[in-house]
């Protein structure tokens, strides 16, 4: 009997472990090559587990909720067609005709505990009836793409027209989590106590939010961060972009961000300061050639950070392109593990919410995290004399490890310096 293994994804870089959150198939099930398995979170990407074989499940091994290593077995399938003769008696029966033209119908009625995370979110966001909609995954199983298509057709089943309603992610998360084998939790520090009185709200931990813990705790518990913070006089580039973004959108039907104006004067800072650009790796420090900037883009449960690749080689236009992409990507639920990968520096628009100074958690193993805050207008000297201007805080939080505040001073002079000279004439938008 050829039973072949299937094992924990590597789904980023820097990622080592996920977190099956939910089961797609189950024993004795029959799948084809790249059906997918299982549903994982990490600290950076929600995404599904593809077979590599076409078989039979055999056995599951990692549990709902278990977080697993890269590499970990999870699952074992028999591949079809190499199988050794068994009894008659532990020999799986095969599916009857009726048997499967029953499975669809089954998913169809509402096994509501086998729709995926990405499929709710959609669903509820558009109020898609979900048993109303033919599933084209296996066994009549919804995926995104099948709403993705309805709703760009228009021909939306709508929830409000039917009693029943989508479950909301969480809700489903938590009947999961109640319901799902409890599995072994790894070793850690006791939970506070923290008494709970009437009227109180109890909120369970997503995998996701745990991921994001983990990685986080990991950071501050491993990297000495230190931190340093330059205001700088963006007034110029304020004028130029505002004066540029009503054209731009017309031509361009994206947004022209003051955000892609930082990143761009990051990247070609990071150029100029290559030792910014590294990683700790316990006994060297790596410093990495292509100029790769994470952007921390934030849904109401999560946090994602996908990357611009080779930003110092981008326009501001590209640049800008790319931000407004990742970021419906994000919250449309389509990022894809390969969006997530390779970022070498993290630049995080706080600013976005109005904060006016903040300390980031680097983005392990990275070497430092850039706080673009908010644009505000504060009275300054400029040449002897009061003038307002606008004016921002940029804040760097660094590994004490890889770098020194020698040159984490220089490299923020320098994107001061960048941002402080944006005019019409010396930087181009295309």
């Amino acid at each position: 009997m050829a039973i072949e293994k299937i094992t924990m994804p590597q789904l980023g870089e820097s990622v080592t472990e996920g977190t099956i959150s939910q089961w797609l198939v189950s024993v004795g099930d029959r799948v084809n090559k790249y059906d997918p398995l299982a549903e994982v979170m990490t600290d950076k990407v929600n995404a599904e587990i593809p077979s590599s074989f076409a078989g039979v499940i055999k056995e599951i091994i990692a549990k709902e909720g278990e977080t697993l290593p890269v590499g970990a077995v999870i699952c074992t399938i028999e591949v079809e067609g190499q199988a050794e003769e068994q009894p008659a008696s532990e020999q799986p029966l095969p599916a009857t005709n009726e048997q499967t033209h029953k499975q669809p119908m089954k998913k169809q009625v509402g096994e509501r505990g086998r729709y995926s995370p990405a499929v709710l979110r959609l669903a509820q966001e558009h109020h898609i009836d979900l048993t109303q909609v033919t599933g084209t995954g296996m066994g009549g199983r919804i995926t995104r793409k099948d709403l993705l298509k309805l709703i760009e057709s228009g021909n939306v089943p709508k929830a409000e027209a039917r009693n029943e309603v989508v479950q909301p992610v969480h809700e489903v998360e938590v009947s999961k989590q109640e319901n799902a084998p409890k599995a072994e939790a790894p070793k850690q520090a006791a939970a506070p106590n923290v008494p709970v009185q009437p009227g109180d709200i109890e909120i369970p931990v997503t995998s996701v939010r745990k991921a994001i813990a983990t990685n986080m705790l990991r950071s501050k518990h491993e990297a000495p961060h230190a931190w340093t913070m330059v205001e700088v006089d963006v007034t110029n580039l304020v004028a130029y972009r505002d004066s540029m973004k009503d054209e731009f959108k017309k031509r361009e039907g994206f947004n022209l961000t003051y955000f892609a104006f930082f990143v761009k004067a990051v990247a070609q800072a990071l150029k100029e300061f290559p030792q910014m650009n590294s990683m700790w790796a316990g006994d060297k420090i790596v410093q990495k050639k292509d100029i790769n900037i994470s952007i921390a883009v934030a849904t109401d449960d999560a946090l994602f950070v996908p990357v611009i690749k080779h930003a110092d080689e981008k326009s501001i236009k590209g640049i800008a392109r790319e931000i407004a992409e990742l970021a419906a990507k994000v919250r449309a639920g389509k990022l894809r593990p390969e969006d997530m990968q390779g970022g070498t520096f993290t630049v995080n628009n706080t600013g976005s919410f109005g904060s006016v100074q903040s300390m980031g958690i680097i983005n392990y193993p990275q070497a430092a995290i850039l706080q673009v805050e908010s644009i505000v207008k504060r009275p300054v000297v400029k040449d002897g004399m009061i003038a307002i201007r606008d004016m921002v805080n940029l804040c760097l939080s660094l590994d004490h490890r890889v770098l020194d505040g020698l040159i984490c001073g220089r490299f923020l002079a320098r994107v001061k310096e960048i941002l402080e000279r944006v005019t019409k004439e010396n930087t181009p938008i295309y």
